[in-house]
């Protein structure tokens, strides 16, 4: 797996995701209780943990995972002074995690990086105990929520998808999770549609913020597509032109697919 969005920023723009994130409730509704053992699967600087190890208690455990050193090392960081939640380097594809240790399993903003996605899925299966339940939530259609959304800026946004599919990333694996999760073997699969942000008018400076660090981390894998870095930059000034603009409405959202392993 190739993490596309990998850059200097990379840490502050998950952080600051993470604070925007309103998962607690997210996470009972799918089955999260108290006394838990959970698996954050692509944990990243391990915010979301810290919501998971506040839901199961003192009397759950959270261990939270991710391929990258460099953000298991800062969950540590962070963390430290919650005993009940542990990070660890692993790959989601191939953990290494006994099976059935956990009885609930999150994954958050990953499965959009995946190629391998049913090898992924299957292992979260694995390391999920009968009866417990596995959850993904991630985006569908991210960035192509607009209006109005001129056809000069919708052509180039469809060279950016494009752009991205290539290099493994798919853009609407949200609405493509419910059918995997049947295929895999799952039961008692539910679907959530959250929004993920609305903006009507003028985006804030930490959106606005946000897409310069997306547009410089995917500009190696995006411009050729364009023809030229040149050809990239106006493509990228005039989405962020767009963002600003107080009279168009900005929206995406994301789904929330859970099932019960039989």
């Amino acid at each position: 797996m190739t993490y596309i969005m990998e850059s200097g920023d990379e840490t502050r723009r998950l952080i600051e995701q993470e604070q925007a994130d309103e998962a607690s409730q997210v996470l009972r509704l799918t089955g999260l209780t108290a006394g838990a053992r959970v698996l954050d699967a692509g944990c990243g600087p391990g915010g979301i943990s810290e919501m998971l190890a506040e839901v199961v208690g003192e009397t759950g455990q959270v261990l939270g995972i991710d391929l990258s050193e460099e953000r298991i090392r800062e969950a540590r960081q962070r963390f430290q002074h919650r005993p009940t939640l542990r990070f660890q380097v692993a790959d989601i594809h191939a953990t290494g995690l006994p099976d059935g240790a956990f009885d609930y399993t999150w994954c958050q903003y990953v499965f959009q990086y995946l190629p391998r996605r049913r090898a992924a899925l299957d292992e979260l299966i694995r390391v999920t105990r009968p009866g417990g339940r596995v959850v993904v939530s991630d985006m569908d259609g991210f960035g192509l929520g607009n209006w109005p959304f001129p056809e000069s800026l919708q052509a180039s946004c469809k060279l950016f998808v494009e752009a991205l599919g290539r290099s493994g990333f798919d853009l609407h694996v949200g609405r493509k999770l419910y059918t995997e999760f049947r295929q895999a073997g799952l039961v008692d699969v539910q679907v959530r549609l959250l929004p993920q942000y609305v903006i009507p008018g003028t985006a804030s400076e930490a959106v606005l913020e946000d897409w310069r660090t997306r547009f410089r981390a995917l500009e190696p894998f995006i411009a050729p597509a364009f023809g030229s870095p040149d050809a990239y930059a106006v493509h990228c000034a005039e989405y962020l032109r767009m963002l600003a603009d107080p009279d168009t409405l900005k929206f995406a959202v994301r789904l929330v697919t859970d099932g019960r392993r039989p």
